[in-house]
């Protein structure tokens, strides 16, 4: 099996800690990479990719500033090694996007009207009953 993609330069210590879930995380976007995708929309079959970036992500970003489990220096080896996503990062970090699923959700460009996207209306705000999906990830809802 493969290992997670990294430069030739040494991972600083602790990096034995996180390599067997980001190696799992990693298996987990090869198979979603070549799931077929026969009768799914195009966006649809995107889905999972988004997902499993969002956990990787997101599990650096809990070791971290949650849990304080790692080491600066490590956390920044895994942003500049692409491990995790810092824009996302940088996003969750700011009050009301705490629970981001993705940056697409955010812009303004990629909508007809201008407007974020549907999951980040609070469900308070929504309609009783009415079940909302993102269209570029899959979200059923981020704003908390």
């Amino acid at each position: 099996m493969p290992k997670v993609r990294r430069s030739r330069k040494q991972p600083p210590d602790g990096w034995e800690l996180i390599e067997p879930t980001l190696e799992e995380l990693e298996q987990k976007m090869r198979e979603a990479e070549t799931e077929p995708h026969e009768g799914k929309r195009i966006n649809e079959s995107l889905w999972p990719i988004f997902k499993i970036h969002h956990q990787k992500s997101r599990y650096i970003y809990d070791l971290f500033y949650r849990r304080k489990a790692i080491s600066r220096e490590l956390y920044d080896y895994c942003l500049k090694e692409k491990i995790a996503d810092g824009n996302l990062i940088a996003k969750w970090k700011k009050s009301g996007y705490e629970n981001l699923c993705c940056l697409r959700c955010i812009q303004t460009r990629d909508t007809n009207f201008g407007t974020n996207c549907i999951c980040r209306v609070p469900k308070s705000k929504l309609e009783e009953g009415r079940v909302v999906e993102c269209v570029h990830c899959g979200c059923r809802g981020c704003s908390g």
